[in-house]
């Protein structure tokens, strides 16, 4: 007997969809990169060329009556995620979506409500959460390695800022950036966020302001735990990508410190020397990405609960609009003020 293999549809060509399209037709089991869609029809060319796919389209709709299609990995531009999602649910096309499914509040629980009504599944691309080595320390904390979580703090700062044209776009930095970060700390935590206070201010990047936004941030939170977390971010490391994280209890601490190309230490009388953390998301998360798109098909061919749910995908939104009130307004904000406007 041959095995099921869900055909899904990549929606959205740039970076994070080849990433994703290449991870489906070479290294996820069980399923097929069954069509390509984007707006540069070139673009969705391309990629259907190099993996040897049959439909390439510069209209995502196209694939959404096509009964062959399984399911879609919505990659296209965050504004164009609700709607996308919306269709793909009347159609009862399964849904992976890549962040944020929306900035208004509205339309998230309208998509929601969609995904409900339609009974198809929808998984949210938080991929950190595979990462293994955060995998790890959510495991420790969850079985009590290291008692009662006291404090979390995340540190995730770029090698190199965007380009202002995408800063413009982009919805600003705690939903662009610190979302996957508000995320973890929930993820490791196993808690929610209450209260939340933000600082920050443009300065790798004086631009930055003039286009709304900040390049440099600390925020604090309280969590309903009690515990307490921090995360700090910087668009420009002048290092590499750094991404750590820790968490501190009453019986222990974990942490995960930054990935290097190799582990050597060089020992001379200029100092101890090792090797800078990797430079790109990709190379740092690349387990991760291929852990996240099998778990979706898993959940979908087995049909279990998505393990990065719409609600995980709500509840990010609402600490970055918390962090960013709480910006403009220079005072500490409750999630409740936010959930009640």
């Amino acid at each position: 007997m041959t095995a099921r293999l869900l055909n899904i549809a990549v929606i959205g060509a740039g970076r994070i969809g080849k990433l994703h399209a290449e991870n489906l037709a070479t290294r996820i089991n069980s399923s097929q990169l069954a069509a390509v869609a984007d707006i540069k029809l070139p673009a969705a060319q391309e990629i259907a060329r190099r993996f040897n796919v049959p439909l390439a389209t510069d209209d995502y709709r196209s694939l959404l009556g096509h009964s062959a299609i399984d399911a879609v990995a919505i990659c296209s531009a965050s504004n164009t995620h609700a709607e996308i999602i919306l269709e793909a649910a009347a159609a009862g096309k399964h849904i992976f979506c890549e962040k944020p499914i929306d900035y208004d509040l509205r339309r998230i629980h309208r998509c929601l409500e969609a995904v409900a009504k339609a009974g198809v599944k929808l998984q949210v691309g938080f991929n950190r959460r595979f990462d293994p080595n955060f995998a790890k320390v959510r495991e420790l904390v969850a079985t009590g390695k290291i008692g009662q979580p006291h404090i979390v703090r995340i540190t995730s700062r770029d090698p190199a800022p965007p380009p202002l044209e995408y800063v413009k776009v982009s919805g600003g930095l705690f939903f662009d950036m610190t979302i996957h970060d508000f995320d973890m700390v929930r993820f490791l935590s196993g808690s929610e966020a209450e209260e939340i206070l933000a600082l920050g201010d443009a300065l790798v990047d004086p631009q930055v302001a003039g286009a709304g936004d900040v390049d440099t941030a600390i925020i604090t939170m309280r969590l309903k735990s009690g515990a307490l977390a921090t995360i700090d971010n910087s668009r420009k490391a002048v290092y590499g990508y750094d991404q750590r994280v820790e968490v501190f209890g009453s019986n222990g601490m974990a942490t995960v410190s930054n990935r290097t190309p190799d582990t050597h230490i060089l020992a001379n009388s200029d100092g101890v020397h090792t090797a800078r953390p990797q430079q790109f998301f990709f190379d740092r998360y690349h387990e991760s990405y291929i852990a996240e798109l099998q778990a979706f098909v898993d959940c979908v061919l087995r049909d279990l609960p998505p393990p990065v749910s719409g609600q995980d995908g709500l509840a990010p939104v609402l600490m970055g609009l918390a962090a960013a009130k709480s910006l403009k307004e220079r005072r500490l904000v409750t999630l409740r003020e936010i959930i009640s406007e």
